[in-house]
């Protein structure tokens, strides 16, 4: 009799895990179908007003799009670019627009908001769809039902959707300047350090700054360094400028600046080798090397199949100074003068200093601050001794006597390049 009970619970086990397989398969493959673009219209025009906003909210003020890119690194998608509600977006829907036919393709979107949203009730997202097989879209048009009026609908071009060949090596993506910047020294310096380094191109996610550093913006322009992204996410939700939800109110934090390192690394994955990314305060300085090009060709050489290079940051207080590069035209320019801080805090005990990246952007899917989220391939910790991060701030330790930090002369190896190509820059800008 036990053996016989032993055996029909066995039979009852296997025909639940076989019923619920079935029930878990077949859903999955009713997920899938949900998903295909349908036709809706035929021998239609796209109309709606394409949009060229950096930020766009939907009619429901709970989406706002950024950009969508053409994503074929899996299967055939449009990647949304976007800002929602964590809770209160359920469903969208992309419309593609196929040429010169006109069929008006539907397909749902898949709505991935990203995991480090630090409490906040907006995040960064992708919006996932997939694109109709007959056609390449070069429009898309975002909406919250499969059903309506393509003519009322906003109209965003989709980008990357041809290949193209790398017309950079590195580009530094900073997000987002706020708070009426007016740090004009340390961001020259900043800039002329990268492009010593080997940088071509600096991508600014622009909130606002100050008139000053308006005149600076407009000469790097003209130079061809730095590309404007306008940033008005105040425009549109109640930022905060800490990083973490305190209960007070705010949307989304740091000036969403998660949402803008994701569409940098979409916006350069085909015009750039490498993205960098990190503040503008924060110079990643080579120690065994004498530029990012030979420093990034040796740890992928030593690390195949790596895609994403963490540095470690460390602080050089701006409090603590040196006599040298006491350089007197620089005196009336607002900013720091990084050359005269070159201490840096000593490790805390049991805290980990966090870390900035350069990544190969196509191996990336979703990144956050200090790391990425998803990636195709490895990601590595550089090692201390081949390089670190500059960050010239307010202290983190400030209590510490001078003899307590770590005299770090590394930036002076620059110092001859440096001061040369900032003087350039002033006498065209701020003297």
């Amino acid at each position: 009799m036990l053996c016989g009970g032993k055996k029909s619970y066995f039979a009852a086990a296997v025909c639940i895990i076989t019923l619920t397989s079935m029930v878990t398969l077949s859903y999955l493959r009713l997920q899938k179908l949900s998903h295909l673009p349908k036709i809706i219209q035929e021998g239609s025009r796209c109309r709606g007003k394409i949009t060229n906003s950096t930020i766009t909210a939907l009619k429901d003020n709970r989406t706002f799009i950024i950009s969508p890119y053409f994503d074929d690194r899996e299967s055939k998608v449009t990647r949304v670019i976007g800002i929602v509600h964590h809770e209160d977006v359920k469903q969208l829907y992309c419309w593609f627009c196929c040429q010169p036919n006109g069929e008006i393709y539907v397909s749902k979107a898949k709505i991935d908001v990203h995991s480090d949203r630090f409490g906040f009730p907006y995040g960064a997202t992708d919006l996932v769809c997939l694109e109709p097989e007959s056609c390449d879209p070069t429009h898309v048009s975002i909406y919250q039902s499969p059903h309506g009026n393509i003519d009322q609908l906003p109209r965003f071009e989709i980008q990357n959707r041809k290949a193209e060949t790398f017309s950079v090596d590195f580009t530094v993506c900073i997000s987002a300047m706020f708070g009426n910047y007016n740090n004009v020294l340390q961001f020259i310096q900043s800039v002329e350090m990268y492009k010593i380094l080997g940088v071509q191109k600096v991508v600014i996610y622009k909130n606002n700054c100050s008139r000053l550093m308006e005149k600076v913006l407009k000469f790097y322009i003209e130079e061809g360094t730095v590309e404007i992204i306008p940033w008005p996410i105040n425009s549109h939700l109640k930022v905060s400028s800490e990083w973490q939800f305190m209960q007070d109110g705010t949307h989304i934090g740091y000036y969403g600046q998660i949402t803008a390192l994701n569409d940098c690394i979409y916006r350069n994955m085909q015009r750039s080798k490498f993205v960098v990314l990190n503040d503008v305060d924060e110079i990643i300085l080579p120690l065994k090397h004498p530029d990012w090009k030979t420093m990034m060709s040796s740890l992928q050489k030593q690390n195949p199949g790596t895609g994403v290079f963490l540095f470690e940051n460390h602080i050089f207080p701006e409090t603590m100074s040196t006599h040298m590069f006491n350089i007197s035209s620089w005196n009336t320019v607002p900013g720091v003068n990084i050359l005269q801080h070159v201490h840096r805090e000593p490790d805390r005990k049991d805290v980990i200093n966090p870390r900035k990246m350069i990544v190969d952007p196509r191996k990336v899917i979703q990144t956050s601050v200090h790391s990425v989220l998803r990636a195709y391939g490895n990601s590595v910790k550089v090692p201390i001794d081949v390089a670190l991060i500059y960050h010239c701030r307010v202290p983190l330790q400030g209590n510490l006597p001078r003899e307590s930090l770590i005299k770090d002369t590394t930036l002076w190896r620059y110092n001859s390049s440096l001061i040369m190509n900032v003087n350039k820059v002033l006498n065209q800008t701020v003297l």
